[in-house]
């Protein structure tokens, strides 16, 4: 499975804000500060959540739906239960 070129280098950027994370904490910057950072890589985790779970929807769990056995369509359906249940944790 391959991912949009788009959510890779989101990716990328969340890195480079994890690591500005670290380096305010190094520097002993205010800790509403820093929180603030780490709320906007918590966001823009999200973001990339939701890209690579619309990219799952749109291929795997439609090609089982549209060609899969019964099997196959319940197995992908289930990921998707198992992963929400993990989300709710």
């Amino acid at each position: 499975m391959t991912h949009s070129k788009k959510t890779v280098t989101r990716l990328k950027r969340i890195e480079g804000q994890v690591r500005g994370v670290a380096r305010m904490l190094e520097e002993d910057r205010y800790c509403i500060d820093v929180l603030h950072q780490v709320q906007a890589v918590k966001a823009a985790l999200s973001k990339v959540e939701d890209a690579i779970l619309a990219d799952h929807a749109g291929s795997c769990v439609e090609s089982a739906i549209a060609a899969g056995t019964a099997e196959d369509q319940r197995e992908k359906f289930n990921e998707l239960i198992d992963l929400f249940g993990k989300v709710k944790r």
